[in-house]
């Protein structure tokens, strides 16, 4: 593969370097750097503001590198439509403006269907919270995410998850009714008042308990921000993990909550598709 290689004199940022050496305008450069072009002193940076120094070599790569392997996600199905993957905890499905140049899930497709065709594009149909792992659908086209998400309560068919909880869950199964707001700060909470709240719905079952952890399965009726982990801390069995909800600790490290079961009419053909993500390994109930 053919490069361009520049020695840094003085301290920069790697943007304005490559503005200074590169001259294809600011949205070529931008383009460069997320495609995973750009290496310093050998190693792949995609930070516009990572700093350079006096010595360090930038190589700029006349292609996108080949990936060989997806980080924090795997490939469950994929056709001319859809990708469905497995997201693990702690990544996020995509950037929000604060976290603009993290990786994530939609940026790791995104590279990985360009080297198959380089006007390949990925679509966000819905997301997961960062700390939750599971299946995640990502489209292809424009048709198919508006086709998803315009009937996405009515072409689901099945939305389950794993929830790993502190204490023995006495009560084997059980429908949570709940009225949700949220603060100014973005926590949601329960209130027995209906009016400006919404209504949050699920239904659980004990898939295995022990004296200090369970495990449920949880099905999900509504689709509130947060609802498993406020719904089930209402209860006193917060997901392991999730201090903002009340666990008292985090022996797993990471969100005891996994997206396993998702299953919905497929927007071309019509036919029911089922997904399931492994349980995860830390889920372990004695």
């Amino acid at each position: 593969m053919k490069k361009q290689t520049f020695q840094v004199e003085k301290e920069t940022e790697l943007l304005p370097f490559l503005l200074a050496n590169i001259d294809r305008g600011r949205n070529h450069v931008k383009g460069v750097l997320k495609r995973g072009q750009i290496l310093v002193d050998g190693k792949s940076e995609t930070k516009f503001n990572a700093v350079l120094l006096p010595g360090q070599q930038v190589d700029v790569l006349s292609e996108a590198p080949l990936i060989d392997a997806l980080k924090g996600i795997e490939i469950l199905f994929e056709d001319d439509d859809l990708i469905v993957v497995n997201k693990e905890a702690g990544l996020l499905t995509m950037a929000s403006q604060r976290n603009d140049h993290q990786r994530t899930a939609y940026r790791e497709l995104t590279a990985y269907v360009k080297q198959q065709n380089p006007k390949g594009r990925i679509f966000i149909v819905h997301r997961l919270d960062r700390d939750t792992s599971g299946v995640v659908v990502f489209a292809k086209n424009e048709h198919t995410k508006f086709a998803l998400q315009k009937g996405w309560h009515d072409v689901v068919e099945e939305r389950s998850y794993l929830a790993y909880v502190e204490g023995k869950v006495e009560k084997e199964e059980a429908t949570l009714t709940s009225w949700l707001k949220e603060t100014k700060t973005h926590q949601v909470y329960t209130t027995p008042h209906a009016e400006g709240a919404k209504k949050a719905v699920l239904h659980y079952k004990v898939v295995r308990t022990g004296s200090q952890f369970s495990l449920l399965k949880v099905e999900l009726e509504t689709g509130r921000k947060n609802q498993i982990r406020v719904q089930l801390a209402e209860i006193n069995h917060p997901i392991v993990g999730d201090k903002r909800y009340g666990a008292t600790g985090n022996p797993i490290g990471r969100l005891g909550l996994h997206a396993s079961v998702l299953s919905f009419k497929h927007p071309t053909t019509k036919q029911l598709v089922r997904f399931e993500a492994p349980r995860p390994k830390q889920f372990k109930v004695k």
